[in-house]
């Protein structure tokens, strides 16, 4: 029995013609952390909303360990969330802020003790405890809201944009926190994010929504390596993924791409990928390939059917530590390639570049959809 199931799920608000969610279909298994992310607009918090009984749907079905809760209030739903606003109540310590739902729900002192000792020292926040939200930093307040939560021991846990308060560096470390928490306590989460760096470090499934719609629902490997669409494949990924409009010819028995830069031509057969590609010989499709997959010449790759050199003139070089961004154009599209700093070429020098198309896709220019 899964432990959050969606099905067909819709909402429409009074006077407003387009629908927020249209049929949304999810399954969440106990122990599992899902990901909801997608642009600003696109429907995940109020997917959230709809899960946690704070406003109601439209139409569908809504399953909370297996009981179904349409018209549960969201106290009677068995669920704790973590909001992007913390929500502490500034008069009460640490301590009371994580024990209060304890309180109301009549459970008594001694065993609220023993429990706000076990969240804090999950949190490692026991330092914490007499201290009031004014007296903590943005990722201690974020914990203590964490705590309450946990405190609960709710059958779903459900974290609207939980870091998006905090600066770049104590998100990072939050992200970790949260993952290592979930390890520990085996905990069912449903986590709203816009943050697609978010989603991949630590969802164990992602829902990756655009404009009220569910564009695709697997692992982050999964929806890394074979996004559905154009728009799943250029909003998963930093960099994002590069788009190169190419012609489809015959190559080698089977059927290739072009790639043109600087005067110069190549033809890359598609291995593996010939057979869907077949029917699209003449026309114009884009290839989809992310930077770690355009890199400088490694000699153990050389020879293998799926990889191809092409020189082409540096434009811009991009430092990031372990890597260097190199910025070219190819096909008239500027193209992202992903190499080791000791490789890079500086602008305005050529540089051989090992296009690797073993993970390449294509798509329809129209459509947007997956092709091969």
């Amino acid at each position: 029995m899964a432990a959050l199931s969606i099905r067909n799920l819709h909402k429409t608000y009074s006077g407003a013609s387009p629908e927020v969610l249209k049929g949304i279909d999810l399954e969440v298994e106990h122990g599992e952390l899902l990901i909801l992310v997608g642009p600003s607009g696109c429907g995940k918090s109020t997917l959230l909303a709809l899960i946690a009984g704070l406003e109601p749907m439209t139409s569908g079905e809504i399953r909370i360990g297996g009981r179904v809760v349409n018209h549960l209030p969201p106290k009677d739903r068995d669920i704790a969330m973590v909001f992007q606003s913390y929500a502490l109540y500034p008069n009460m310590t640490a301590r009371e802020n994580i024990s209060f739902g304890l309180e109301i729900r009549g459970v008594a002192r001694a065993e609220r003790e023993t429990v706000v000792e076990r969240v804090a020292q999950t949190l490692q926040i026991e330092a914490l405890l007499e201290r009031k939200p004014a007296q903590l930093s943005g990722g201690q307040r974020q914990r203590v809201a964490m705590g309450r939560a946990i405190a609960r021991d709710p059958a779903l846990f459900l974290f609207d944009e939980p870091l998006s308060n905090l600066d770049a560096k104590l998100r990072v470390e939050m992200r970790t926190e949260i993952k290592l928490l979930h390890r520990r306590i085996g905990a069912t989460i449903v986590y709203v994010t816009h943050d697609q760096i978010e989603a991949m470090t630590l969802g164990d499934k992602i829902a990756v929504m655009k404009d009220g719609e569910l564009q695709q629902f697997g692992t982050p490997q999964q929806v890394y390596d074979d996004p559905r669409n154009l728009f799943v494949a250029g909003f998963m990924g930093s960099p994002p993924m590069n788009f190169i409009p190419v012609r489809v010819e015959p190559a080698g028995g089977g059927c290739g791409v072009r790639l043109e830069s600087a005067g110069r031509s190549y033809l890359f057969a598609a291995a593996g990928k010939g057979g869907k590609l077949g029917g699209c010989i003449g026309r114009q499709v884009l290839l989809g390939i992310r930077p770690e997959q355009i890199s400088h010449g490694v000699e153990a790759r050389t020879g293998a059917a799926h990889v191809h050199t092409a020189v082409l003139p540096v434009n811009l070089v991009e430092p990031t530590g372990p890597d260097t961004l190199v910025l070219v154009t190819v096909n008239g599209r500027q193209v992202t390639c992903r190499v080791h700093p000791a490789h890079a070429a500086r602008p305005g020098e050529d540089m051989a570049f090992m296009f690797d198309l073993s993970k390449a896709v294509f798509f329809d220019p129209q459509t947007g959809e997956r092709i091969a």
